[in-house]
């Protein structure tokens, strides 16, 4: 209801509404029955589909005009494009995980490995030279760039970048040696 307040320029508030609601009348239910078919039956993501699509024909008006044709086939396209976009977006990003399953699969026993493997790990970069350790703790623990740690430790980006190449084998070596890796 904020965008119907804030308005469209040109456009009274009352012809807003009229058309939002002519929208909603004339298609929704064609287009929520589409849009689950596109969702795979998911009604909420059919929903939102349909919620987006009858945004953007609010925002682009004259694309509803007999000029370009039906307005019900422009708004299938946009809510297949909507809804191909949305399952390309999650596709992109890692699958999510309810939240009642993600708890009830931490363990006592999962706390107790990390843990264990904290420290082994800990022993293995203690192993490392100090040279080859700080370059470790900035780029991977601290998330820096080869830039940034080009300037935190003082030394010039080829140098980072020899440097971690030779941490990381020096790291491996000592977890192969302490029996994490084979």
């Amino acid at each position: 209801m904020a965008l119907l307040r804030a308005g469209r320029p040109g456009r009274s508030r009352r012809a807003d509404e009229e058309l939002l609601t002519r929208l909603y009348d004339e298609h929704a239910p064609a287009l929520l029955a589409y849009a689950t078919r596109l969702t795979a039956g998911d009604r909420q993501r059919a929903e939102d589909v349909v919620q987006e699509t009858l945004l953007r024909a609010w925002r682009h008006p004259e694309a509803l005009t007999g000029e370009r044709g039906s307005p019900g086939a422009w708004l299938r396209t946009v809510a297949r494009n909507v809804a191909f976009d949305e399952y390309r977006a999650r596709r992109a990003r890692p699958r999510e995980v309810p939240g009642d399953l993600a708890q009830s699969v931490a363990t006592g026993d999962d706390e107790i490995d990390r843990a264990l493997e904290a420290w082994v790990i800990g022993e293995a970069l203690d192993a490392l030279t100090p040279a080859h350790r700080e370059v470790l703790v900035e780029t991977f623990y601290r998330g820096r760039s080869v830039a940034e740690t080009s300037a935190a430790l003082g030394v010039p980006p080829g140098t980072v970048k020899s440097r971690t190449f030779y941490a990381l084998r020096a790291l491996r070596g000592a977890l192969v040696e302490r029996g994490v890796i084979s």
